[in-house]
């Protein structure tokens, strides 16, 4: 099914599943074991302990695979252990160009864990991807970016930079948590890694903690794999099973999340009382013509500022919504609101924040899948 030539909403019903041989349930089941009886030693049916392999585990990095248009898929306890796994890649000595404006987490866990390593992170602007260039040198072995990016919706030219990293036989990782593979698919752009916390829009309901890569090449594959078996940062087969039933329904809800977003973004940027709005779709967001030649669609994610920049009123507005629930995360069916600065950025010096864009009062928005007036009406009360 991987490689097969079905469109993408029949595959994320059907690529990797298989009737249960046994019973011939539809549904994957969960094997819920930590390990495998063996007729003799060494003598398996492809699965021995439940770290290294799992059937429910199987069938959802198949499927993640297929859905990304990749060979493999590799599963893991969260979006931050799947990160762990990639820069575990690295040695002391190599250097990272990493998007300037990125999820919080990840920024701690390079600046925090992996750079006592002796592993450099160069945090650089790559509005225009061409200015990736002066940061290569010989140590540099990875590109790191997400597109669009968390949570000032900034959108990088995939290709743009897969050709740099090929030029410079570099690694490209694209984070693609924002998007899903319903509106982008960065390895058909040239990345060598797709990074996803499968949390938000794979699992779409609020409900499990997970994290995938998914890659092309072989070689790559095997590596990764070792580090998922020897560190063990892996899923449990109920999680795996949660992400399994989320992408079944993950091209609707994307149309949902699509659609309701444009109206929402739309809605704030005509309220007197709203500065600015970050929303892809617009034709004026800076790189609109990247995100609408390399996306299938704009997104639930929003960003936005009030007109006098008031941190207190801004809070004000995060504590009178009703619908919009005050949370972190994002891709769920229900609508979220956030403060970046305090919640999912808190990790990055406020001066960092400051001069990429994230400043104090900016609100964030997952946009779910609810009844839009009642979404735009719950806004309105909370705005004023």
């Amino acid at each position: 099914m991987a490689g097969s030539n079905y469109k993408l909403d029949t595959k994320l019903i059907h690529a990797g599943i298989e009737p249960d041989p046994t019973t011939g349930a539809i549904m994957t089941p969960i094997y819920q074991t930590s390990t495998y009886v063996q007729a003799a030693p060494g003598e398996h049916k492809g699965y021995e302990y439940a770290r290294t392999q799992n059937p429910t585990r199987t069938v959802l990095q198949n499927a993640l695979a297929a859905i990304e248009n990749g060979t493999h898929g590799l599963c893991f306890g969260s979006g931050m252990a799947a990160t762990d796994a990639v820069i575990k890649l690295l040695s002391p000595g190599d250097e990272v160009i990493v998007s300037n404006d990125l999820y919080g987490g990840t920024y701690r866990i390079m600046t925090k864990v992996f750079a006592n390593y002796g592993i450099k992170f160069h945090f650089v602007d790559m509005f225009n991807a061409e200015g990736i260039n002066q940061y290569v040198n010989g140590n540099t072995k990875m590109i790191w970016i997400e597109t669009p990016t968390n949570p000032l919706l900034n959108v990088i030219d995939i290709a743009a930079c897969a050709a740099i990293a090929k030029k410079n036989n570099l690694l490209l990782v694209c984070d693609n948590t924002f998007a899903s593979p319903y509106l982008q698919t960065p390895l058909d752009l040239g990345a060598d890694i797709v990074l996803h916390s499968a949390t938000k829009y794979l699992g779409g309901h609020s409900d499990v903690v997970h994290g995938a890569l998914i890659v092309k090449d072989e070689k790559l594959d095997e590596k990764l794999r070792f580090i998922q078996n020897s560190c063990g940062a892996v899923p449990g087969p109920h999680d795996c099973w949660l992400v399994l039933r989320g992408i079944k329904t993950l091209h609707v809800r994307m149309q949902r999340h699509c659609e309701n977003g444009e109206a929402i973004a739309k809605y704030l940027r005509s309220h007197p009382k709203v500065a600015k709005v970050l929303w892809v779709g617009f034709e004026d967001h800076p790189n609109h013509g990247i995100a609408k030649k390399q996306m299938r669609g704009f997104g639930g994610m929003i960003s936005f500022t009030l007109k006098n920049d008031d941190l207190n009123e801004a809070i004000a507005v995060l504590s009178k919504t009703k619908l919009f629930s005050l949370a972190e995360s994002l891709g769920g069916v229900e609508s979220l609101i956030g403060h970046p600065a305090s919640m999912t950025h808190g990790s990055i010096p406020r001066e960092e924040r400051i001069k990429n864009g994230l400043v104090d009062s900016l609100i964030r928005l997952s946009v779910g899948i609810e009844a839009i007036e009642d979404l735009i009406e719950d806004l309105k009360q909370a705005i004023g």
